[in-house]
């Protein structure tokens, strides 16, 4: 192996180093729980207080509005059974969202339906972008909330968030927006974009894993989501992971204060390895949105004749980390439902790869993975029946 070029920062990225440094303290000296009202604990409670201000700042939003969880997925669970639970009882027993969600938000909504709740999926264009007709003609006055994400996990696309905000805002419906992938890396501003809760999660942006925070608009109430103590003002019992909630304080407000400079950067890296993939290998798709309406980070290709496992394998073999999805799916056989969503077919959605690109990506880097997937792509697709089979189709629609 002659380098290691890790592209799965979607997947998750590293802690950073200053992160960790903030975080050591509340492992081993500072390790009162922060629930207890001796003066032990008070260098905890203010550590805990700086992080929510630190998240509030970068959302646009007062540090009373933030909530910590354990994660993304347990901030998205709140949202949506949180809010059918309190609401139902008043005729509100209705979720909106997408077929392209995080299985967070999927299979959340598929449990809703199996205790009687009433979920609509609305689907994509061939960008994976919601059509604001659809919502609209989706809604109906039974309609609790709807949560659609900020931007897609598996091909990047945005999307148009600050118009659905102003929809449901105007109608009385809340409004969630999944933003794991989006928070820190675009500007997001939930007063601007109605937003009334946000899920975030601190390993998506240079923080730990294990730790997550809602974002939960004041005077908006929603039944709890775990039970068991007063913490988080007595929205979310359990004792509070201090290191985890200083870690994702640091590394928000680190990451969104380079933001300005490191989104312009990696976009152009994005894009030169968009441009080498398109050129050097024939019938390439590249999935999702336009660069200006995607993450600058992310990159999904499909290639039509090889299948995505093997090509990930292949790419480990040359010291390139990449995925053909949601890391959270890699274990299933089963095509991406985001790539179906916009139209592909089977055998297109199975050679998918996802490549996501972060702090530590170089020009080098780029430059390598352009001088060996292209021979991983052709070199597959000469032992591939898929492969023959697609040119002979070919050679018949051009007779």
């Amino acid at each position: 192996m002659s380098r290691q070029v890790y592209l799965d920062y979607a997947a998750t990225t590293y802690t950073a180093p200053e992160v960790v440094e903030a975080m050591a303290p509340y492992f081993t000296e500072s390790f009162g729980n922060p629930s207890s009202i001796y003066s032990f604990s008070d260098r905890n409670r203010k550590a805990m207080t700086k992080a929510r201000e630190q998240v509030a700042a970068v959302l646009g939003a007062s540090q009373d509005e933030i909530f910590f969880t354990g994660s993304g997925t347990e901030s998205d669970n709140w949202a949506l059974k949180g809010t059918v639970w309190k609401l139902a009882a008043k005729g509100k027993d209705h979720i909106i969202t997408t077929k392209i969600e995080h299985h967070a938000i999927l299979h959340t909504g598929e449990f809703l339906q199996r205790q009687g709740y009433d979920v609509t999926y609305l689907p994509v264009d061939e960008e994976g972008r919601v059509r604001l007709e659809d919502l609209k003609k989706a809604v109906t006055d039974r309609t609790a909330l709807v949560s659609i994400m900020f931007a897609n996990n598996e091909i990047g696309t945005i999307q148009p968030i600050a118009e659905i905000g102003a929809f449901c805002r105007e109608r009385g419906i809340l409004f969630h927006t999944d933003a794991v992938q989006a928070v820190a890396h675009v500007p997001i501003d939930v007063q601007a974009m109605n937003i009334d809760m946000l899920s975030l999660s601190a390993h998506k942006f240079y923080g730990p894993k294990g730790i997550g925070a809602m974002y939960l608009r004041k005077g908006t109430r929603i039944e709890n989501f775990i039970h068991g103590g007063g913490q988080e003002k007595g929205r979310r019992a359990s004792t509070e992971n201090v290191a985890g909630i200083v870690g994702l304080g640091k590394a928000i407000e680190q990451t969104a204060s380079r933001m300005a400079e490191s989104a312009p950067r990696i976009t152009t890296l994005r894009d030169m390895l968009v441009d080498g993939v398109m050129k050097a290998v024939p019938h390439a798709k590249l999935n999702g949105a336009p660069s200006g309406e995607r993450l600058p980070n992310n990159a999904n290709f499909s290639f039509v004749g090889i299948e995505g496992e093997t090509m990930l394998l292949d790419l480990d073999r040359a010291g390139i980390y990449g995925s053909t999805g949601s890391a959270c799916s890699s274990g299933s056989l089963d095509p991406s439902h985001v790539l179906m969503a916009i139209g592909l077919s089977h055998e297109q959605a199975h050679g998918s790869l996802r490549l996501t690109l972060g702090e530590e990506t170089t020009g080098e880097d780029i430059r390598y993975v352009l001088s060996v997937l292209p021979d991983i792509v052709a070199q597959r697709r000469a032992m591939s029946p898929l492969w023959e089979d697609y040119l002979k189709g070919l050679q018949k629609e051009s007779r």
